[in-house]
């Protein structure tokens, strides 16, 4: 019973403790990222190979099985492997083993992807290989659309300019635009004109490749004058393109204007964005896996009037998802049933024990004990979410059990006559044991979760440990 002595005999520094837990666990509410659900570690890499024009079948036999192959053989801790191949795609998952090591594994896949390229196709170009992470989910979505403004002007507004606005925010992934018509400089081949010419379309893409480089250029000094010299290399305009020579037939020069049209166009279009029936392009924001998507949704709206209101005119930025919505309607939810849960419970304490002071010392234990939960998870790494706040709603009706039963008992001892203090030491030494059993009895439930494996384990682990805690803490 030192704790009681101590607080009797030195009630302000249980004070100053009382505070510095409100002042922690507010700091904690502030700080901790939220988000919807706890973050969800799934130790996955996933590993995209393109080669555009093979069949599915050669995607499958050259490069997809080849690369499971290797990875199996080379890579350490895998659990299992899965691959899906379409034409001129191959996407192969790779599940690791728990607790293990993700930055050793990505960069495991990565050098043995790279060391196969030489008996991949010839022109197979590296893998896109990334870490896939099941708590990185879309959060908002912003759709650009002007009536008078092309695709192709549109799709590139989006990934070089807003997406370099977008991109200083932490804790998001940006990837690229949906709809709209990447740019793209097209040389469109004049059949008839190839076959007069006897050109075949290789010899235009040769001669295209072979002239249209990007060299190292040097200088030269002449006197006390250095000039930088500049090779006839890459064309600065697009129509210069057309002036390039392919091949000499019958001792006549034939140029690509001749079997060919150059011009500034835009790849084969394979995805369509439409807003109200007009075509746009969508710009979708993706979430880190312990980014608080409340701070990145908060962030992005300020950015938007400025994106705005340097938009070109008739450009207009619309948003289409958000799901910090969400994410606030579930916490509300929650937040106002922890606080009914409170108000009920500390009307049922102030009906039986009949004294307001009493119920006002019993209900402080409620808060006190919530905020260090919240404080010590917010210290080991987690977020504020719908199971570690449903976690606190479910334990606060229990937080009082502790507080109750010791004033019930010092009130035993008043009414034995015994002096305040001493009715205080009794009546604590009297149910420390069953109190602090009774505790642990409840807390011990939680144990098994520890056991569990996959999703669930980052789901109802979260939720564990607020109970445990906030019991501790009462």
């Amino acid at each position: 019973m030192w704790i009681v002595r101590l607080a009797l005999r030195r009630p302000y520094t249980f004070v100053v403790m009382g505070l510095a837990i409100l002042l922690l666990g507010f700091s904690a509410i502030v700080t901790t990222p939220t988000d919807i659900f706890p973050e969800i570690d799934i130790p996955v890499v996933s590993v995209i190979w393109n080669y555009d024009g093979l069949t599915t079948e050669d995607m499958a036999s050259r490069i997809t099985t080849f690369s499971e192959y290797t990875i199996s053989s080379a890579v350490s801790d895998v659990r299992s492997i899965e691959s899906h191949t379409y034409p001129g795609v191959g996407v192969i998952k790779i599940y690791f083993q728990p607790n293990v090591n993700v930055e050793a594994a990505l960069a495991q896949v990565t050098a043995v992807s790279q060391t196969i390229l030489r008996r991949m196709p010839p022109g197979a170009v590296p893998p896109f290989i990334l870490q896939y992470n099941a708590s990185s989910v879309p959060i908002i979505q912003l759709a650009l659309s002007g009536r008078a403004i092309p695709e192709a002007q549109l799709y590139d507004y989006g990934i070089y300019r807003i997406r370099q606005q977008v991109a200083p925010i932490q804790g998001i992934t940006l990837p690229l635009p949906y709809g709209g018509k990447p740019r793209q400089i097209m040389v469109d081949l004049d059949p008839r004109a190839l076959l007069a010419k006897s050109i075949s379309a290789a010899d235009v893409s040769n001669a295209v490749n072979l002239q249209n480089l990007t060299l190292p250029s040097g200088s030269v000094k002449l006197g006390p004058q250095e000039y930088r010299v500049s090779l006839n290399s890459s064309p600065e305009a697009v129509s210069a393109l057309n002036e390039l020579p392919v091949k000499v037939v019958n001792g006549a020069t034939v140029y690509l204007r001749d079997v060919a049209h150059v011009r500034d166009g835009f790849a084969v279009q394979t995805n369509i964005v439409r807003q109200d029936g007009r075509r746009s392009v969508l710009l979708t924001v993706i979430k880190k896996g312990g980014a608080s998507t409340l701070t990145i949704v908060k962030q992005l709206k300020a950015l938007l009037p400025s994106i705005r209101a340097a938009a070109p005119p008739g450009l207009e930025v619309k948003e289409l998802f958000d799901q910090s919505l969400f994410v606030r309607a579930a916490i509300a939810g929650v937040l106002t049933e922890g606080a009914i849960a409170a108000c009920l419970t500390g009307l049922m304490i102030l009906l039986f024990l009949g004294s307001w002071r009493s119920t006002l010392v019993v209900i402080t234990s409620i808060p006190l004990s919530i905020l260090t939960s919240l404080a010590i998870l917010s210290a080991i790494g987690q977020t504020l979410n719908v199971m570690t706040l449903g976690g606190l709603a479910l334990a606060v009706g229990i937080l009082v059990d502790d507080a109750t039963v010791e004033i019930e008992n010092i009130h035993r001892n008043l009414g034995l006559g015994k002096r305040l203090v001493q009715a205080i030491l009794d009546g604590a030494q009297q149910i420390a044991t069953p109190a602090f059993v009774s505790t642990l009895s409840i807390c011990i439930v939680f144990v098994p979760v520890v056991f569990l494996t996959g999703p669930a384990k980052y789901l109802f682990t979260p939720l564990a440990l607020a109970v445990v805690f906030a019991m501790l803490a009462s």
